[in-house]
């Protein structure tokens, strides 16, 4: 056994989690924002100390956590020297080749492998953090929201990693529904109180917990009848000792009560499952049947490398196109130049005058770092603060949170921030670069629905989208376009 959990508690997140780990083992952490996936994943790697419980790690084992974000001591190192530092030093001399096997099976290019990680997109960052985890061979390793930023080729290449004979074993915590489904055997559905660790990958797991709430609620629906059953028993006998003056059946009554005390508590109703915020979207009413043309545009990365040619490209009312493509092939920055066109009237772009962008950074970056989310969204709507306070909490935002700094905030605060931004503006144009990153499972099903409706059942809202959440893409695209070998296509469906 490398790992060992035993009555594991850190207050207030979750208490009484009690699980193992051998070699190979593969388990899902799934849980809602803020529910304290990450702070458990810190616990195993010992970076956290529980605030109960026993944590075993097995003699000579070592637990490695790959987080979310990248670490500010790693920004100024090459990818190819990130890569290399994360083999053992006293195997790193005889070791270099498998940093460099890895270079490419990532495919990077020679100029990428000498840029510092600081300076890469969003997705080589993620695969730079996720390739040093399996280079340096732990016996665990802990993977914090892996599959974010990373475009679909990548997520299969991590699949692939993970489920290598001789991998090590792993805990990933993860909003990615197919990635969870594919990889882990067992999941584990982290709560307050009475966690569920469920024998089955997530697509079943979720009706293991399903049928097990179910049966709770029975019994609990059982046993409080037959407490109540008892009590009236109770009380009858009750009156007749009082009114007979019976110490028999006082005692007997006294027994009952007690008898009914005991059947409720084995078989308490289930805990209430942690219930995340609302995710709606506003759309505004929309009477142009297009709303934006590209003619044949040169798309650049932002140090001016040209990355593609995007061909003519019109987009109508109510539709939903996703734009694919591989990491760093240019997808944020056609979304930028779009951006940039809708502002400022560009040659060979043109947007309608009913057009009303709303846009959602993968990064987050559009947020202001040093606002608070209470004046961000107080500056959004006519209510004052009293109104924002009500919608951040309906968005998931507790009181105490939403008078921080956004850069002290979790990211999936962050992202639920720019959901409920994003519908105060009421755009009719949607462009959502990665908008289910950070995101947990009914966030991000919620953002679908909220998509759907804007697109369909509202005013025929657009909308142009970089995903690569596989449930997402299939469940919100009529049309899908590609960039590949220099060019941007229209392609039948995303494989």
């Amino acid at each position: 056994m490398i790992l060992q959990a035993q009555g594991l508690a850190l207050a207030p997140l979750f208490d009484g989690l009690s699980l193992s780990l051998a070699a190979g083992d593969r388990l899902g952490l799934v849980a809602i924002n803020g529910a304290g996936k990450s702070s458990l994943l810190r616990c195993l790697a010992g970076q956290q100390a529980p605030t109960a419980g026993r944590l075993t790690l097995a003699r000579g084992a070592t637990a490695l956590l790959v987080p979310q974000e990248l670490p500010e001591i790693l920004a100024g190192l090459t990818l190819a020297e990130a890569l290399r530092r994360a083999i053992p030093p006293a195997e790193r001399a005889a070791g270099a080749w498998r940093a460099e096997a890895m270079l490419e099976e990532l495919e990077a290019p020679a100029a990428l492998r000498e840029t510092v990680l600081g300076q890469l997109s969003g997705g080589w960052q993620r695969l730079a953090l996720l390739g040093r985890g399996f280079l340096a061979d732990p016996a665990l390793l802990l993977l914090d929201e892996p599959t974010n930023h990373l475009d679909l080729a990548r997520i299969d290449l991590l699949a692939r990693w993970a489920t290598a004979p001789g991998a090590p074993a792993l805990v990933v915590a993860s909003h990615d529904r197919f990635f969870l489904h594919e990889c882990c055997p067992r999941t584990l559905f982290l709560r307050p109180a009475d966690s569920f660790l469920a024998p089955a990958p997530y697509g079943r797991a979720v009706g293991l917990l399903a049928e097990r709430e179910e049966a709770q609620a029975g019994r609990a629906a059982r046993a409080a009848g037959e407490a109540d059953r008892l009590r009236r028993s109770a009380a009858e006998l009750k009156n007749v000792g009082v009114n007979r003056r019976s110490d028999a059946a006082l005692r007997k009554s006294a027994q009952l009560g007690r008898r009914a005390a005991a059947v409720e508590a084995s078989a308490p109703p289930p805990a209430a499952a942690p219930r995340a915020g609302t995710i709606r979207l506003a759309a505004g009413a929309l009477h142009a049947r297009r709303l934006l043309t590209v003619e044949d545009q040169w798309v650049a990365a932002p140090d001016g490398r040209r990355l593609f040619r995007s061909g003519t490209l019109a987009i109508g009312a109510g539709e939903r196109l996703v734009l694919l493509g591989a990491n760093g092939s240019g997808k944020s920055s056609f979304l930028r130049l779009l951006r940039q066109a809708i502002a400022t009237p560009l040659p060979g772009i043109t947007a309608s005058a009913a057009l009303r962008p709303g846009y959602l950074d993968q990064a987050l970056a559009h947020l202001p770092p040093g606002s608070s989310a209470e004046r961000l969204i107080a500056g959004l709507t006519t209510g004052g603060d009293a109104a924002a306070r009500r919608l951040l909490a309906g968005a998931g935002i507790p009181v105490p949170d939403q008078k921080r700094e956004l850069k002290t905030m979790s990211p999936g605060q962050r992202a639920r921030l720019g959901l409920l931004a994003l519908r105060l503006q009421q755009p009719n144009f949607f462009i959502l670069d990665e908008p289910t990153n950070h995101l947990d499972i009914p966030g991000r099903e919620a953002l679908e629905e909220a998509v759907l409706e804007a697109s369909v059942q509202q005013a025929g809202a657009a909308c142009l989208m970089v995903s690569h959440d596989r449930h997402c893409i299939a469940r919100l695209g009529t049309r899908f376009l590609r960039i590949e070998a220099g060019r941007l296509r229209e392609v039948a469906g995303p494989d």
